[in-house]
């Protein structure tokens, strides 16, 4: 059965422009979108879903859609934050948040501390996240505690993820065929499915003919 879920929710930018419209427009219904693939997680009882919502790479986009991406939060807790609440979804983050701007951070913050008591789906952020630098400060943390023994699971513990089960299946939209720097540790025995749909385009449809794929599939994890 499916725990968890990762996605990379891309094409949001290219979906607009292809609409005659600005990035900003995709990314927009691209986070409308999360309200919706979250309903459906829900419904067929997935435990967390963690979407790639900015990365430690996405620095390097032009300041305007930057700032629209740190206030895209306030917009989508705003207008779903009630409802995800009375769903019992809770609302967790991973990544690196001291870049993160103060208000956007704020509202994160807020909407974990309301959801924390809620148990139904966990609906992760990674937000300045890059799974590099994820490690890198796992190890740091690792070698200033100095355990007696350094195992797999004891490394695990101390990445970003170690409160949720071993990712299941990543879903990446938009065409690319490539990890990016995201959950490098936790998809090792993850099952891969790409899809050629931009974002704002993936219904729940398309996500729960996702979920069947990984369902049909034999996973040995290196057995027979």
């Amino acid at each position: 059965m499916v725990k968890h879920v990762a996605i990379i929710m891309d094409g949001n930018g290219r979906w607009a422009q292809k609409r005659n419209k600005k990035r900003t427009v995709g990314h927009y219904y691209g986070s409308e979108n999360v309200r919706n693939i979250a309903l459906e997680a829900l419904d067929m009882g997935i435990e967390v879903i963690t979407l790639y919502a900015f990365s430690t790479e996405n620095w390097k986009r032009p300041e305007k859609e930057i700032e629209y991406l740190m206030k895209l939060p306030a917009v989508f807790f705003d207008k779903f934050l009630d409802e995800l609440m009375e769903k019992g979804i809770a609302i967790s983050t991973i990544g690196d948040l001291s870049r993160i701007p103060e208000k956007t951070r704020k509202v994160m913050e807020n909407a974990v501390e309301k959801t924390k008591h809620n148990s139904k789906l966990t609906l992760n952020f990674a937000l300045n996240y890059g799974s590099r630098d994820e490690i890198v400060r796992a190890t740091r943390e690792l070698v200033r505690d100095q355990p007696v023994e350094i195992t797999e699971e004891v490394f695990s513990s101390y990445l970003d993820t170690s409160d949720f089960p071993e990712v299941d299946v990543l879903i990446r939209t938009g065409g690319d065929k490539r990890l990016s720097n995201y959950l490098l540790w936790q998809l090792a025995y993850a099952e891969l499915v790409f899809l050629d749909l931009a974002w704002p385009d993936f219904t729940r449809d398309e996500f729960r003919k996702c979920i069947s794929e990984f369902e049909a599939r034999e996973r040995t994890f290196g057995g027979l």
